[in-house]
């Protein structure tokens, strides 16, 4: 990233840098940051680690080495897909730049004095800044307003711990979220590679069925050609099953990220006014769409189409133990069914006589 560009165009090159600095996940400053390599984007080893655990829930340390490797990891902020080595998230490089542009950071703001911002005012009492948190109307206003006006009743507290207390929650909303994007993207790759099979599958069992079949080609070729359109069917409404599937949860990650997205750019917001403003709503939309993603699964087993396979030896037997040629025996029968025939014709005729 050019920093250098960045923090030109702003006006505050320091909160510029400090936005730079700040963890997709915990919303904090990094601490001890990785590399998650090839993609170059940075995470607190925490984070990683939490995000890596998640993914991979049966990856667990024995006697101090790492019992499982190959492992998955899903860079939060690009979403490339990392294949981890025996090491898991230890074995992620530091990024010491960032380590020492932090150690500047803070030295720079522990010596420069703290500057005050503007300060929404109350739209009643011009003259009030808005300091409280109205809990139960669930909105920011002024003290004039608890005193006097329309939130005398009202149970009230300050406006900074109602602030830090819901950027906390909002914090780990989002961090379930994704945690949760992650586990629908693994079920789509799941459910893509369930498509894969089932055409493998399909292709095997058309081909046995093909080299099963020539054998009794001129007799069953009807047969065959209904059985492989049984299979073809199957195999059509199968994927068609797993491409809804996936489109469905395609669209739940889709508006998880724009979610996400929304919930990240709020938090970016520096005044505790504006960002309880809508805070409230954004986290409900968060823990309803953490609880919606109930869409539905794919039984196991169910690519399989073994079902399909026939057995058709006994047949086969059957139909080459069959003479389809008449021989001599079988005129010799005819003959003498002719004979038998006239004989008793000319018995009739001597009877009328």
């Amino acid at each position: 990233m050019d920093y250098k560009s960045s923090l030109i165009q702003d006006g505050n090159p320091m909160e510029n840098l400090e936005k730079q600095l700040i963890c997709p996940i915990c919303l904090e400053m990094f601490t001890k940051p990785v590399v998650i390599l090839p993609c170059q984007h940075n995470l607190c080893r925490k984070c990683a680690c939490d995000i890596f655990q998640a993914a991979n829930p049966y990856w667990t340390n024995r006697g101090g080495s790492v019992s499982m490797s190959g492992s998955r990891f899903r860079c939060p902020s690009c979403r490339h897909e990392v294949i981890m080595d025996r090491h898991g998230v230890y074995g992620l490089q530091r990024n010491l730049l960032v380590e020492n542009i932090i150690d500047i950071y803070k030295q720079e703001c522990c010596s420069r004095p703290l500057q005050k911002g503007n300060h929404p005012m109350c739209k009643e009492h011009e003259d009030e800044k808005i300091n409280i948190y109205c809990l139960t109307c669930e909105v920011p206003t002024c003290s004039m307003c608890k005193v006097f006006g329309v939130h005398k009743a009202c149970e009230v507290a300050p406006l900074q711990s109602v602030f830090q207390g819901q950027k906390t929650e909002l914090s780990n909303c989002i961090s379930m979220l994704v945690a949760g994007n992650d586990r629908v993207q693994t079920i789509i790759t799941q459910l893509e590679d369930s498509c894969q099979v089932t055409k493998e599958n399909s292709h095997q069992v058309k081909e046995e069925l093909s080299r099963k079949f020539d054998v009794l080609y001129a007799i069953l070729d009807e047969k065959k050609s209904e059985l492989l359109q049984r299979v073809t069917r199957e195999q059509e409404e199968k994927l068609s099953f797993h491409e809804a599937l996936i489109h469905q949860y395609r669209q739940q990650l889709q508006k998880s990220s724009k979610l996400v997205e929304t919930a990240v750019q709020s938090l970016d917001e520096p005044g505790g006014a504006i960002f309880l403003s809508s805070a409230k709503q954004l986290i409900r939309s968060i823990v309803e769409a953490s609880k919606g993603c109930q869409l539905g699964k794919i039984e196991q087993g169910f690519e399989n189409m073994d079902y399909f396979t026939l057995d058709l030896e006994h047949i086969a037997d059957t139909l080459r133990a069959i003479d389809f040629e008449t021989g001599e025996e079988e005129e010799a029968f005819i003959e003498e069914e002719n004979q038998e025939e006239e004989e008793s014709t000319e018995g009739k005729e001597e009877g009328h006589q």
